[in-house]
């Protein structure tokens, strides 16, 4: 299994950015996704998930605000978010499983660098 992520950078409050996410080594398309972030001095936080028939989920503090989507033929993941705030300064990560099964993933997967997300004026 191999996560790769990409697409973060420094933003100004009220911006936006698109993050994606490279799989392989897997059947992606009958996995479930999610992105979870790790902020400075705070621990793993799911965000978003999808399904691999597309259905998603989000987490309250990004709904409205994030979009989760993936491309099952090209193995990738992507989240755009937009309205970004200060509070979603965070190094961002896909993982494997859904709202509640990334967890298991994380412990069984290689964990990526992850993509590093800065929203400050």
């Amino acid at each position: 299994v191999q996560l790769v992520e990409s697409g973060g950078g420094f933003v100004q409050p009220g911006g936006s950015l698109r993050l994606s996410c490279e799989a392989s080594g897997f059947d992606f398309k009958n996995f479930a996704m999610s992105w979870v972030r790790q902020a400075p001095g705070k621990g793993l936080e799911w965000v978003s998930c999808i399904g691999g028939a597309g259905t998603t989920d989000y987490s309250d503090f990004v709904k409205g605000r994030f979009t989760i989507s993936r491309d099952n033929a090209k193995n990738s993941l992507s989240l755009q978010m937009n309205s970004l705030k200060p509070e979603d300064t965070a190094i961002y990560h896909c993982a494997r499983g859904g709202r509640s099964g990334w967890t298991r993933f994380q412990a069984e997967d290689p964990w990526g660098q992850g993509t590093q997300v800065t929203v400050s004026s």
